[in-house]
């Protein structure tokens, strides 16, 4: 099945959640009033958009058809639908020119944080980039495990110490390898507890000064994993995370088992970092670049 099918397919129940309730809304309406207005807010808020952003999309489209005195209800939805697809959000490549380059992995337990490397490793590795794993988030029980079959599986080397073992110290040692090896990328997963952000804000801090020193010219990503399911805590999550680490994106997975895919209409407006990759899937070709386009396609068509 190609990605877009598998997306179409993935975002059903967020598009039933959003869009069909949409239609059903604008076909009880004859004319544009502030009825019309209350029925949108409650549709939205309840796709799990998010209630700033809701009142906010419905403010600018009260404004839209004051100000080019709108009349008929199809032309609102056409305009709702264009503001809709417009918070989306552009995707955003990777940034890896250098060699190696490194991408910081961080998220609460759960979320799917290590299924999304070992995807991300073998996706990379499909476009003939030689990439390295450390298994830098220590402090997890059998953390180095679970990563260790999707190393495997995506057919990557991993770097790892024993279980408590100094995140900063294995980073160390990947470093060395992947210059050793002539590795293209440096993937590391590292510990996501927000429950202590101060412990954690110290741990990545650590952890960035051994690629600075090591790795000075080094491009570099740090990537917030998010699990749609879980709607608006995941905004929630990618909030408190942007207070506690430098991040330039998102992946965003589980989006194939959830009517919460609402939410990624709120992480542009709320947290201003692009998504990057989505998960559609459990099978290790179920990660993929974002495609804006390829989204709101799937979502709105």
């Amino acid at each position: 099945m190609k990605f877009l099918d598998k997306l179409k397919a993935g975002l059903a129940k967020t598009k039933s959640a959003i869009v069909d309730k949409i239609e059903t809304v604008f076909k009880s309406f004859v004319r544009v009033d502030e009825e019309l207005f209350e029925e949108l807010e409650e549709t939205l808020i309840c796709a799990d958009i998010g209630v700033p952003v809701v009142m906010d999309i419905l403010d600018r489209l009260r404004d839209e058809v004051k100000t080019d005195r709108i009349k008929e209800p199809a032309e609102v939805k056409e305009r709702l639908y264009q503001m809709l697809t417009g918070m989306i959000g552009q995707g955003e490549p990777l940034h890896l020119g250098t060699r190696p380059s490194v991408i910081l992995v961080i998220g609460v337990n759960g979320v799917g944080k290590t299924t999304s490397i070992g995807k991300m490793a073998h996706l990379l590795k499909a476009e003939g980039k030689k990439v390295l794993v450390a298994a830098a988030d220590t402090f997890r029980a059998a953390a180095a495990e679970q990563l260790a079959v999707w190393c495997d599986r995506a057919g990557v080397e991993l770097i790892r110490q024993g279980q408590g073992a100094d995140p900063a110290s294995v980073v160390f040692d990947a470093i060395a390898a992947a210059r050793s090896r002539g590795s293209d990328v440096l993937i590391v997963d590292t510990a996501g507890r927000l429950q202590n952000k101060k412990n954690l804000m110290d741990e990545l801090a650590k952890i960035n000064r051994v690629i600075t020193r090591e790795l000075p010219e080094a491009d570099r990503e740090t990537l917030l994993v998010l699990d749609a399911t879980t709607g608006q805590n995941a905004v929630s999550q990618a909030r408190e995370f942007k207070e506690a680490a430098a991040m330039t994106g998102l992946i965003l997975t589980k989006l194939d088992g959830t009517a919460k895919g609402g939410a990624i209409l709120s992480i542009k407006s709320e947290v201003d970092l692009p998504v990057k990759f989505i998960g559609v899937g459990e099978g290790i070709d179920d990660l993929q670049p974002f495609d804006a386009r390829a989204f709101a396609e799937a979502l709105f068509s």
